[in-house]
Protein backbone atom coordinates (compact mmCIF):
# COMPACT_ATOMS: atom_id res chain seq x y z
CA UNK A 1 0.00 0.00 0.00
CA UNK A 2 1.47 3.36 -1.05
CA UNK A 3 1.23 5.94 1.72
CA UNK A 4 -0.07 9.17 0.17
CA UNK A 5 1.74 11.37 2.67
CA UNK A 6 0.69 14.76 1.36
CA UNK A 7 -3.01 13.93 1.31
CA UNK A 8 -2.84 12.05 4.59
CA UNK A 9 -1.22 15.03 6.28
CA UNK A 10 -3.96 17.27 4.93
CA UNK A 11 -6.61 15.08 6.54
CA UNK A 12 -4.66 14.98 9.80
CA UNK A 13 -4.39 18.77 9.81
CA UNK A 14 -8.21 19.03 9.59
CA UNK A 15 -8.90 16.40 12.26
CA UNK A 16 -11.64 17.48 14.70
CA UNK A 17 -12.16 20.81 12.95
CA UNK A 18 -15.82 21.69 12.61
CA UNK A 19 -16.00 21.21 8.85
CA UNK A 20 -16.88 18.28 6.61
CA UNK A 21 -13.84 16.89 4.85
CA UNK A 22 -14.64 16.16 1.18
CA UNK A 23 -12.06 14.12 -0.80
CA UNK A 24 -12.67 14.30 -4.55
CA UNK A 25 -10.91 12.85 -7.58
CA UNK A 26 -11.16 10.47 -10.50
CA UNK A 27 -11.97 6.83 -9.77
CA UNK A 28 -9.07 4.63 -8.66
CA UNK A 29 -6.83 7.56 -7.76
CA UNK A 30 -6.66 6.29 -4.17
CA UNK A 31 -9.49 7.96 -2.23
CA UNK A 32 -10.72 4.79 -0.47
CA UNK A 33 -7.17 3.77 0.40
CA UNK A 34 -6.53 7.24 1.79
CA UNK A 35 -9.51 6.90 4.13
CA UNK A 36 -8.18 3.53 5.32
CA UNK A 37 -4.75 5.03 5.95
CA UNK A 38 -6.32 7.87 7.92
CA UNK A 39 -8.40 5.41 9.95
CA UNK A 40 -5.18 3.53 10.78
CA UNK A 41 -3.74 6.84 11.96
CA UNK A 42 -6.77 7.36 14.22
CA UNK A 43 -6.39 3.88 15.72
CA UNK A 44 -2.70 4.53 16.35
CA UNK A 45 -3.64 7.73 18.17
CA UNK A 46 -6.04 6.38 20.79
CA UNK A 47 -9.29 6.33 18.81
CA UNK A 48 -11.23 3.14 19.56
CA UNK A 49 -12.58 0.96 16.77
CA UNK A 50 -16.16 1.62 17.97
CA UNK A 51 -15.63 5.34 17.34
CA UNK A 52 -15.05 4.76 13.60
CA UNK A 53 -18.05 4.26 11.30
CA UNK A 54 -16.93 3.51 7.75
CA UNK A 55 -19.28 2.87 4.81
CA UNK A 56 -18.21 2.23 1.22
CA UNK A 57 -21.21 2.56 -1.05
CA UNK A 58 -19.58 0.38 -3.71
CA UNK A 59 -19.84 -2.54 -1.27
CA UNK A 60 -23.07 -4.51 -1.71
CA UNK A 61 -23.42 -5.08 2.01
CA UNK A 62 -24.31 -1.40 2.35
CA UNK A 63 -26.83 -1.41 -0.51
CA UNK A 64 -29.76 -0.85 1.83
CA UNK A 65 -28.15 2.40 2.94
CA UNK A 66 -28.48 3.97 -0.49
CA UNK A 67 -31.59 5.65 0.94
CA UNK A 68 -30.45 8.77 2.79
CA UNK A 69 -32.93 8.22 5.64
CA UNK A 70 -31.73 4.65 6.15
CA UNK A 71 -28.14 5.90 6.06
CA UNK A 72 -28.79 8.51 8.72
CA UNK A 73 -30.61 6.03 10.97
CA UNK A 74 -27.83 3.42 10.57
CA UNK A 75 -25.11 5.88 11.57
CA UNK A 76 -27.14 7.36 14.41
CA UNK A 77 -27.72 3.90 15.92
CA UNK A 78 -23.96 3.24 15.94
CA UNK A 79 -23.03 6.45 17.71
CA UNK A 80 -21.67 6.21 21.26
CA UNK A 81 -22.86 8.89 23.70
CA UNK A 82 -20.12 11.21 24.97
CA UNK A 83 -17.56 9.81 22.51
CA UNK A 84 -16.11 11.55 19.47
CA UNK A 85 -17.34 9.70 16.38
CA UNK A 86 -15.46 9.59 13.07
CA UNK A 87 -17.78 8.95 10.12
CA UNK A 88 -16.48 7.94 6.68
CA UNK A 89 -18.84 7.84 3.69
CA UNK A 90 -17.01 6.60 0.60
CA UNK A 91 -18.43 7.33 -2.90
CA UNK A 92 -21.33 9.18 -1.31
CA UNK A 93 -22.68 10.43 -4.65
CA UNK A 94 -24.35 7.03 -5.06
CA UNK A 95 -26.91 8.03 -2.40
CA UNK A 96 -29.69 10.25 -3.81
CA UNK A 97 -30.13 13.38 -1.65
CA UNK A 98 -27.11 12.31 0.42
CA UNK A 99 -26.52 15.92 1.41
CA UNK A 100 -29.53 15.76 3.74
CA UNK A 101 -28.01 12.88 5.71
CA UNK A 102 -24.57 14.51 5.73
CA UNK A 103 -25.98 17.80 6.99
CA UNK A 104 -27.96 16.09 9.75
CA UNK A 105 -24.86 14.19 10.89
CA UNK A 106 -22.69 17.28 10.69
CA UNK A 107 -24.83 19.31 13.12
CA UNK A 108 -24.56 16.66 15.84
CA UNK A 109 -22.11 17.11 18.70
CA UNK A 110 -18.89 15.07 18.78
CA UNK A 111 -19.03 14.10 15.11
CA UNK A 112 -16.24 14.39 12.52
CA UNK A 113 -17.46 13.65 8.97
CA UNK A 114 -15.36 12.58 5.96
CA UNK A 115 -16.84 11.88 2.52
CA UNK A 116 -15.43 11.01 -0.90
CA UNK A 117 -16.84 11.39 -4.38
CA UNK A 118 -15.82 10.74 -7.98
CA UNK A 119 -17.77 13.56 -9.56
CA UNK A 120 -17.47 17.29 -9.04
CA UNK A 121 -21.18 17.73 -9.72
CA UNK A 122 -21.88 16.69 -6.15
CA UNK A 123 -20.09 19.84 -5.01
CA UNK A 124 -21.56 22.12 -7.63
CA UNK A 125 -25.11 21.19 -6.72
CA UNK A 126 -27.06 20.70 -3.53
CA UNK A 127 -24.10 19.96 -1.26
CA UNK A 128 -22.44 23.31 -1.82
CA UNK A 129 -25.78 25.10 -1.42
CA UNK A 130 -26.73 23.31 1.78
CA UNK A 131 -23.28 23.24 3.35
CA UNK A 132 -21.81 26.50 2.09
CA UNK A 133 -18.82 27.43 4.23
CA UNK A 134 -19.00 24.19 6.20
CA UNK A 135 -16.78 21.89 4.17
CA UNK A 136 -13.24 21.78 2.81
CA UNK A 137 -12.39 19.99 -0.42
CA UNK A 138 -9.21 17.94 -0.76
CA UNK A 139 -8.68 17.31 -4.47
CA UNK A 140 -6.85 14.04 -5.03
CA UNK A 141 -4.86 13.06 -8.12
CA UNK A 142 -3.14 9.87 -9.30
CA UNK A 143 0.47 9.36 -8.22
CA UNK A 144 2.96 12.11 -8.87
CA UNK A 145 6.20 11.11 -10.54
CA UNK A 146 7.96 11.38 -7.19
CA UNK A 147 5.48 8.95 -5.62
CA UNK A 148 5.82 6.66 -8.65
CA UNK A 149 9.62 6.76 -8.42
CA UNK A 150 9.66 6.05 -4.67
CA UNK A 151 8.06 2.71 -5.54
CA UNK A 152 9.95 1.99 -8.79
CA UNK A 153 13.40 3.37 -7.78
CA UNK A 154 16.29 2.47 -10.13
CA UNK A 155 17.23 4.68 -13.07
CA UNK A 156 15.12 7.84 -12.89
CA UNK A 157 15.07 8.41 -16.66
CA UNK A 158 13.79 4.87 -17.27
CA UNK A 159 11.22 5.30 -14.50
CA UNK A 160 10.09 8.59 -16.06
CA UNK A 161 9.62 6.90 -19.45
CA UNK A 162 7.40 4.31 -17.76
CA UNK A 163 5.46 7.09 -16.02
CA UNK A 164 4.94 8.83 -19.37
CA UNK A 165 3.59 5.62 -20.88
CA UNK A 166 1.63 4.02 -18.06
CA UNK A 167 0.57 6.95 -15.87
CA UNK A 168 0.11 7.02 -12.13
CA UNK A 169 -2.97 5.12 -11.04
CA UNK A 170 -1.81 3.55 -7.72
CA UNK A 171 -2.97 -0.01 -8.44
CA UNK A 172 -0.54 -0.20 -11.36
CA UNK A 173 2.25 -0.43 -8.81
CA UNK A 174 0.88 -3.87 -7.83
CA UNK A 175 0.99 -5.38 -11.31
CA UNK A 176 3.61 -6.03 -13.98
CA UNK A 177 3.82 -3.12 -16.37
CA UNK A 178 3.00 -4.78 -19.67
CA UNK A 179 0.80 -3.29 -22.32
CA UNK A 180 -1.92 -5.94 -22.39
CA UNK A 181 -2.72 -5.95 -18.68
CA UNK A 182 -2.26 -2.21 -18.47
CA UNK A 183 -4.75 -1.53 -21.22
CA UNK A 184 -7.30 -3.88 -19.66
CA UNK A 185 -7.01 -2.07 -16.33
CA UNK A 186 -7.16 1.41 -17.88
CA UNK A 187 -10.10 0.35 -20.05
CA UNK A 188 -11.98 -0.58 -16.89
CA UNK A 189 -11.31 2.82 -15.34
CA UNK A 190 -12.19 4.68 -18.52
CA UNK A 191 -15.46 2.88 -19.11
CA UNK A 192 -16.45 3.16 -15.45
CA UNK A 193 -15.84 6.90 -15.44
CA UNK A 194 -17.44 7.55 -18.82
CA UNK A 195 -20.50 5.35 -18.29
CA UNK A 196 -21.04 4.77 -14.58
CA UNK A 197 -19.95 8.04 -13.00
CA UNK A 198 -21.57 10.20 -15.63
CA UNK A 199 -24.74 8.13 -15.33
CA UNK A 200 -24.80 8.90 -11.59
CA UNK A 201 -24.29 12.54 -12.41
CA UNK A 202 -27.25 12.38 -14.77
CA UNK A 203 -29.46 10.78 -12.13
CA UNK A 204 -28.93 13.85 -9.97
CA UNK A 205 -29.48 16.23 -12.87
CA UNK A 206 -32.84 14.70 -13.69
CA UNK A 207 -34.00 16.57 -10.61
CA UNK A 208 -33.07 19.80 -12.38
CA UNK A 209 -35.20 20.40 -15.50
CA UNK A 210 -32.88 23.20 -16.62
CA UNK A 211 -29.94 20.83 -17.14
CA UNK A 212 -29.52 19.08 -20.49
CA UNK A 213 -28.78 15.37 -20.33
CA UNK A 214 -25.80 13.32 -21.50
CA UNK A 215 -27.42 10.60 -23.57
CA UNK A 216 -24.93 9.73 -26.33
CA UNK A 217 -21.94 7.82 -24.90
CA UNK A 218 -20.37 7.44 -28.36
CA UNK A 219 -20.37 11.23 -28.77
CA UNK A 220 -18.97 11.63 -25.26
CA UNK A 221 -16.08 9.26 -26.03
CA UNK A 222 -15.42 11.02 -29.34
CA UNK A 223 -15.13 14.38 -27.57
CA UNK A 224 -12.91 12.81 -24.91
CA UNK A 225 -10.55 11.44 -27.56
CA UNK A 226 -10.41 14.81 -29.28
CA UNK A 227 -9.57 16.59 -26.03
CA UNK A 228 -6.90 13.96 -25.30
CA UNK A 229 -5.35 14.56 -28.74
CA UNK A 230 -5.22 18.34 -28.23
CA UNK A 231 -3.58 18.41 -24.78
CA UNK A 232 -1.52 21.59 -24.49
CA UNK A 233 -3.33 23.35 -27.35
CA UNK A 234 -5.71 26.26 -26.99
CA UNK A 235 -9.23 25.10 -27.83
CA UNK A 236 -12.82 26.21 -27.44
CA UNK A 237 -16.29 24.73 -27.68
CA UNK A 238 -16.36 26.17 -31.20
CA UNK A 239 -13.18 24.26 -32.13
CA UNK A 240 -14.59 20.97 -30.85
CA UNK A 241 -17.94 21.55 -32.57
CA UNK A 242 -16.15 22.34 -35.83
CA UNK A 243 -14.11 19.14 -35.58
CA UNK A 244 -17.23 17.05 -35.02
CA UNK A 245 -19.08 18.75 -37.88
CA UNK A 246 -16.16 18.18 -40.26
CA UNK A 247 -16.23 14.51 -39.22
CA UNK A 248 -19.85 14.22 -40.30
CA UNK A 249 -21.56 14.65 -36.89
CA UNK A 250 -24.31 17.22 -36.66
CA UNK A 251 -24.15 18.59 -33.14
CA UNK A 252 -24.82 21.98 -31.54
CA UNK A 253 -22.27 24.01 -29.60
CA UNK A 254 -24.48 23.90 -26.51
CA UNK A 255 -24.48 20.07 -26.58
CA UNK A 256 -20.69 20.00 -26.96
CA UNK A 257 -20.42 22.40 -24.03
CA UNK A 258 -22.54 20.08 -21.87
CA UNK A 259 -20.46 17.04 -22.79
CA UNK A 260 -17.17 18.84 -22.11
CA UNK A 261 -18.56 19.92 -18.74
CA UNK A 262 -19.43 16.29 -17.92
CA UNK A 263 -15.87 15.19 -18.71
CA UNK A 264 -14.54 17.96 -16.48
CA UNK A 265 -16.86 17.06 -13.60
CA UNK A 266 -15.75 13.41 -13.80
CA UNK A 267 -12.16 14.63 -13.19
CA UNK A 268 -10.89 13.29 -16.52
CA UNK A 269 -10.04 16.69 -18.00
CA UNK A 270 -9.03 19.95 -16.34
CA UNK A 271 -9.54 23.22 -18.25
CA UNK A 272 -7.00 25.97 -17.61
CA UNK A 273 -7.87 29.62 -18.07
CA UNK A 274 -5.62 32.13 -19.78
CA UNK A 275 -4.22 35.09 -17.85
CA UNK A 276 -3.32 38.42 -19.45
CA UNK A 277 -0.02 39.18 -17.71
CA UNK A 278 0.14 42.86 -18.64
CA UNK A 279 -3.55 43.51 -18.00
CA UNK A 280 -3.61 41.33 -14.85
CA UNK A 281 -6.93 39.73 -15.76
CA UNK A 282 -8.39 36.34 -16.61
CA UNK A 283 -9.42 35.86 -20.25
CA UNK A 284 -12.74 34.06 -20.53
CA UNK A 285 -12.22 32.32 -23.88
CA UNK A 286 -9.84 29.78 -25.44
CA UNK A 287 -8.68 27.60 -22.56
CA UNK A 288 -6.21 24.72 -22.60
CA UNK A 289 -7.36 21.29 -21.41
CA UNK A 290 -5.16 18.71 -19.71
CA UNK A 291 -5.89 15.04 -19.00
CA UNK A 292 -5.63 13.72 -15.44
CA UNK A 293 -3.38 10.77 -16.34
CA UNK A 294 -1.17 10.06 -19.33
CA UNK A 295 -1.75 6.32 -19.09
CA UNK A 296 -5.42 7.01 -19.68
CA UNK A 297 -4.50 9.22 -22.63
CA UNK A 298 -2.32 6.49 -24.13
CA UNK A 299 -5.21 4.05 -23.79
CA UNK A 300 -7.60 6.48 -25.49
CA UNK A 301 -5.18 7.22 -28.37
CA UNK A 302 -3.59 3.84 -29.18
CA UNK A 303 -0.69 3.87 -31.63
CA UNK A 304 -1.03 7.59 -32.28
CA UNK A 305 2.00 9.84 -32.20
CA UNK A 306 1.96 13.07 -30.30
CA UNK A 307 4.43 15.62 -29.06
CA UNK A 308 6.58 14.59 -26.08
CA UNK A 309 6.62 18.26 -25.11
CA UNK A 310 2.85 18.32 -24.65
CA UNK A 311 2.99 15.18 -22.50
CA UNK A 312 5.66 16.80 -20.32
CA UNK A 313 3.56 19.96 -20.14
CA UNK A 314 0.61 17.86 -18.96
CA UNK A 315 2.72 16.35 -16.16
CA UNK A 316 4.03 19.75 -15.07
CA UNK A 317 0.52 21.21 -14.89
CA UNK A 318 -0.70 18.56 -12.45
CA UNK A 319 2.50 18.76 -10.42
CA UNK A 320 1.88 22.48 -9.94
CA UNK A 321 -1.65 21.67 -8.74
CA UNK A 322 -0.23 19.12 -6.29
CA UNK A 323 2.11 21.77 -4.93
CA UNK A 324 -0.82 24.04 -4.18
CA UNK A 325 -0.52 26.56 -7.00
CA UNK A 326 -3.35 28.23 -8.83
CA UNK A 327 -2.36 27.74 -12.48
CA UNK A 328 -3.19 29.73 -15.60
CA UNK A 329 -1.82 29.94 -19.11
CA UNK A 330 0.00 33.25 -19.49
CA UNK A 331 -0.51 35.70 -22.36
CA UNK A 332 1.78 38.59 -23.14
CA UNK A 333 1.29 41.17 -25.90
CA UNK A 334 3.15 39.03 -28.43
CA UNK A 335 3.47 35.51 -27.05
CA UNK A 336 2.34 32.89 -24.55
CA UNK A 337 3.76 31.56 -21.28
CA UNK A 338 2.96 27.89 -20.65
CA UNK A 339 2.07 28.42 -16.98
CA UNK A 340 1.64 31.28 -14.55
CA UNK A 341 1.63 29.59 -11.13
CA UNK A 342 0.48 31.57 -8.11
CA UNK A 343 0.48 30.63 -4.42
CA UNK A 344 -0.24 33.32 -1.85
CA UNK A 345 1.91 36.28 -2.99
CA UNK A 346 4.36 34.11 -4.92
CA UNK A 347 4.26 33.91 -8.71
CA UNK A 348 6.37 31.60 -10.87
CA UNK A 349 6.47 31.61 -14.67
CA UNK A 350 7.11 28.30 -16.44
CA UNK A 351 8.00 27.29 -19.96
CA UNK A 352 8.03 23.56 -20.72
CA UNK A 353 9.87 21.96 -23.63
CA UNK A 354 11.23 18.48 -24.31
CA UNK A 355 14.54 19.69 -25.72
CA UNK A 356 16.40 23.04 -25.79
CA UNK A 357 19.51 22.07 -27.74
CA UNK A 358 18.37 23.56 -31.03
CA UNK A 359 19.20 27.29 -31.00
CA UNK A 360 15.86 28.25 -32.53
CA UNK A 361 13.99 26.33 -29.82
CA UNK A 362 16.25 27.80 -27.14
CA UNK A 363 15.54 31.36 -28.28
CA UNK A 364 11.82 30.69 -28.73
CA UNK A 365 11.37 29.32 -25.19
CA UNK A 366 13.31 32.11 -23.48
CA UNK A 367 11.82 35.01 -25.45
CA UNK A 368 8.40 35.13 -23.70
CA UNK A 369 10.06 35.03 -20.27
CA UNK A 370 12.47 37.82 -21.24
CA UNK A 371 9.50 39.99 -22.20
CA UNK A 372 8.14 39.90 -18.62
CA UNK A 373 9.71 42.76 -16.70
CA UNK A 374 8.77 41.85 -13.11
CA UNK A 375 11.13 40.13 -10.66
CA UNK A 376 9.24 36.89 -10.10
CA UNK A 377 10.96 33.56 -10.71
CA UNK A 378 11.15 32.45 -14.35
CA UNK A 379 11.86 28.80 -15.14
CA UNK A 380 12.23 26.64 -18.24
CA UNK A 381 11.72 22.91 -17.62
CA UNK A 382 13.33 20.59 -20.14
CA UNK A 383 14.34 16.95 -20.47
CA UNK A 384 17.73 17.70 -21.99
CA UNK A 385 20.79 18.04 -19.75
CA UNK A 386 22.97 20.24 -21.93
CA UNK A 387 21.30 23.64 -21.68
CA UNK A 388 20.82 23.77 -17.91
CA UNK A 389 21.87 26.97 -16.19
CA UNK A 390 20.89 30.58 -15.53
CA UNK A 391 20.45 32.94 -18.45
CA UNK A 392 20.03 36.53 -17.27
CA UNK A 393 17.82 35.43 -14.41
CA UNK A 394 15.93 32.74 -16.33
CA UNK A 395 16.58 29.27 -14.87
CA UNK A 396 16.76 26.29 -17.20
CA UNK A 397 16.10 23.23 -15.05
CA UNK A 398 15.94 19.50 -15.74
CA UNK A 399 12.26 18.56 -15.55
CA UNK A 400 12.82 15.13 -13.96
CA UNK A 401 14.92 16.63 -11.18
CA UNK A 402 12.30 19.33 -10.64
CA UNK A 403 9.53 16.72 -10.36
CA UNK A 404 11.54 14.91 -7.68
CA UNK A 405 12.15 18.05 -5.61
CA UNK A 406 9.15 17.86 -3.28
Amino acid sequence: MIIRKKYLNKLISWKDHDVIKVVTGIRRCGKSTLLKQYQDYLRDNNVMEEQIISINFEDLKFEELLDYRALYEYVENKMIPDKKMYIFLDEIQKVPSFEKAVDSLYIKNNVDVYITGSNAYMLSSDLSTLLSGRYVEISMLPLSFKEFYEVKSGNKEEAFNEYLKYGGFPYLMNMPLNDEQLNMYLEGIYNTVIVKDIEERENKKYLDPNKRKITNIVLLKTIARYLASTVGSIISVKNVTGYLTSSGRKVSASTVDDYMEALQEAFIFYPVERFDISGKKILKTLNKWYIVDLGLRNYMLPKERYDLGFSLENIVYFELLRRGYRVCVGKTDTSEIDFVAQKNDEINYFQVTANMMDQTTFDRELAPLKSIKDNYRKIVLTLDKFTLGNYDGIEVVNAIDWLLEE
